[in-house]
């Protein structure tokens, strides 16, 4: 047993790098779509949407580009569906250039799946710059930021925005970024209009965030590829349990199904490693 540890610790490298190679592509292409448990910060996001009664309208800004795409686009995704099929109104904008695509790619998905009615069951007013100012404006009146949403339609022609003019009337704004913008949604939104925030970011900036949900600023987080996964997973849950047969694809899951089975080999190969070592030592 001894000698058969040594000779595995001793394993050649190239056959590490293949068996990373496989445990990270092969759950991509057969995923096994592990249960994901929600974290508190998650469940919050997830509780207060769900919560909501039908017809109350929430504003997502996709304020994030190609560059964060794999960890904060099934968030905004999985968000969007999860407020159509509980009958609450999304309205997408975004302060990134970049962004608009991005979410309207997201809105389209909802049609294919869920059979969303633009201008009916959500709004896509798009990009307008300016970040404070844009934040502001809406506080004092949506219109006067946005006369028209993406498409030309006039905001007062669009059935879903009737009776909304201002923060008063949007029961939570969250921000999908790769940045720091979400604290700019706090700055102005939170802190001048009392408006409800919540914040979908990447993993390496999540730390930052922490203490605005400390404080009640945040009414929660979705973190990462695990948090986009988490959200991904109860929406998917609920399309089924409504009957829905044809579900989108599942990014998130499986990139933290490939994630976990990654982690646990490398996990294996550390043991391994170190059992051929103290092997090794006591032969001497």
């Amino acid at each position: 047993m001894r000698d058969f540890l040594i000779k595995l610790s001793k394993i050649e490298r190239r056959y590490i790098y293949l068996a990373l190679f496989l445990a990270l592509t092969l759950p991509l292409i057969f995923p096994p779509n592990f249960p994901q448990k929600m974290s508190p910060t998650v469940k919050s996001v997830f509780e207060f949407i769900d919560t909501l009664p039908p017809g109350s309208h929430v504003l997502l800004s996709a304020d994030y580009d190609a560059s964060v795409l794999p960890e904060v686009d099934p968030m905004y995704r999985a968000v969007l569906k999860h407020c159509i099929l509980r009958g609450v109104i999304p309205i997408g904008m975004t302060l990134y250039p970049q962004g608009a695509v991005l979410a309207l790619d997201a809105f389209k998905e909802a049609e294919e799946y869920l059979g969303a009615r633009r201008d009916t069951d959500y709004v896509f007013l798009g990009y307008q710059a300016g970040f404070q100012a844009v934040i502001l404006g809406i506080g004092e009146n949506i219109k006067n930021v946005f006369p028209k949403d993406y498409f030309g339609t006039p905001i007062d022609s669009i059935p879903a925005m009737r009776g909304v003019n201002n923060y008063k009337d949007i029961a939570l704004v969250i921000s999908f970024s790769g940045s720091s913008v979400p604290v700019t949604w706090v700055i102005y939104a939170y802190s001048k209009y009392h408006q409800k925030v919540a914040a979908a970011v990447t993993a390496v900036s999540a730390a930052d965030f922490y203490p605005y949900i400390q404080t009640g600023q945040f009414v929660g987080m979705l973190a990462g590829m695990k948090g986009a996964a988490e959200y991904e997973y109860a929406v998917r849950k609920i399309m089924k349990d409504e009957g829905i047969e044809k579900l989108p694809p599942a990014k998130a899951v499986k990139g933290m199904d490939a994630n976990s089975i990654g982690h646990l080999l490398i996990m294996l190969f550390i043991i391994i490693g170190n059992l051929g070592y103290f092997a090794a030592k006591r032969r001497k």
